[in-house]
């Protein structure tokens, strides 16, 4: 008789914060960059989420609105220690870089100006395209040899390459999961319920005609109840309105808070926080913060249920697997458009390449090949 293979103790409290700490505090490159990370750290190196919960989590956050990294960062929270891993998990990935885009609003609002990293920036996002390219190959390599969710991922790369927004995707390679699934299994009652949140725009109505403390809050948490997964949707939202039809920003300031978001670690979304500084100050910065991510720690907790019964229906777990694959596919497309704007010079690609060779040989941890980008970046600059 074999031995079982031993069972990886589960994280405490303690382990869960540092972890999403550390990520949130490295974690350059956007959402597709975040969960990679969190793909090599969870599921490869840790081993506290199976390969298929991940996907699974992965498809299903993509689902609603918010910030699908922050998202993905709650729900493994809740998956390995409940209702207050799920808080601390989200605060703590979220707390680096509210912390950093704080200082920065400070230091900006003080000498009207922001320091110059590009050449550091490059470096990091060099590495972090190895690090997307590494996550997507074992995810698609976790289909196997099935066709379906290996076609849903090409799809689903076409069309974002293409322009088609993400929700269209997730929702026409789910339902084509589900239709297989259901032709496969048989009539089955209860499909995937996809009711998932779509009315929060309520909050819509409360937009403000002065940029209070309390105005700030509504409008971010109205924000934060009607986005779907990118900062760049954010960016077209606050230009529409808090430039264009309130005036509480100018242009530059936008433009100014859109590279805070795109030169710190962790969330895009936290351009909230110096948003809400520049109009408020620190309250401001605060609950602007707080608005715009609170959705997101509820829809979290609502899914996770809706998540465990997807999975004891047939017609509904081919829909979630059409959703994951398409998640993968939208990644492997956040991929080629990053890699397009980054690698633009031979040392660029050396430095990616060279990344690459190193997360396939060893199991480095990606904080110093970031940390080791970043100085390869400033030296060639």
């Amino acid at each position: 008789m074999t031995e079982a293979a031993p069972e990886v103790a589960p994280p405490s409290l303690r382990d869960v914060a540092l972890l999403f700490l550390r990520l949130g505090a490295t974690g350059f490159g956007g959402p597709a960059a975040h969960i990679a990370m969190m793909q090599r750290e969870l599921v490869e190196q840790r081993r506290w989420i199976d390969r298929q919960r991940f996907l699974d989590l992965v498809g299903a956050v993509n689902l609603i609105p918010g910030p699908n990294s922050t998202e993905l960062a709650i729900a493994i929270g809740y998956e390995v220690h409940g209702p207050r891993g799920l808080a601390i998990a989200g605060v703590a990935f979220i707390a680096p870089a509210f912390l950093i885009v704080l200082a920065l609003a400070i230091l900006y609002r003080r000498y009207g100006t922001l320091p110059d990293v590009t050449p550091m920036l490059l470096g990091v996002k060099a590495v972090v395209l190895a690090i997307i390219l590494q996550a997507v190959w074992r995810l698609l390599f976790s289909f196997g040899r099935r066709w379906f969710p290996l076609l849903a991922a090409a799809v689903a790369l076409a069309g974002a390459l293409a322009g088609i927004h993400e929700l269209a995707l997730l929702l026409a390679c789910g339902l084509a999961g589900a239709l297989i699934a259901r032709a496969r299994s048989g009539p089955a009652g209860g499909g995937p319920r996809r009711t998932l949140l779509f009315g929060a725009g309520a909050l819509g109505s409360l937009l403000p005609a002065s940029p209070t403390t309390g105005s700030l809050f509504a409008y971010f948490l109205y924000a934060g109840s009607v986005l779907y997964g990118s900062g760049y949707v954010l960016v077209a939202l606050l230009r529409r309105d808090l430039v264009e039809s309130l005036g509480w920003l100018s242009e530059r300031e936008l433009f100014d808070a859109i590279a805070i978001g795109q030169v710190t670690p962790g969330p895009v979304f936290t351009t909230a926080t110096f948003v809400g500084y520049l109009l408020d100050g620190t309250p401001g910065a605060i609950v602007s913060t707080v608005g715009i991510f609170l959705p997101s720690f509820l829809f979290v907790l609502l899914l996770h249920r809706f998540v465990l019964r997807m999975r004891s229906n047939a017609t509904a777990v081919g829909f979630l697997e059409g959703v994951s694959a398409a998640a993968v596919g939208a990644i492997a497309a956040a991929m080629v458009v990053l890699g397009r704007d980054t690698l633009t010079s031979p040392a660029l690609w050396a430095i990616a390449l060279v990344a690459a060779i190193v997360l396939a040989s060893t199991r480095i941890n990606p904080t110093w090949l970031i940390a080791a980008g970043a100085l390869a970046g400033w030296l060639l600059r």
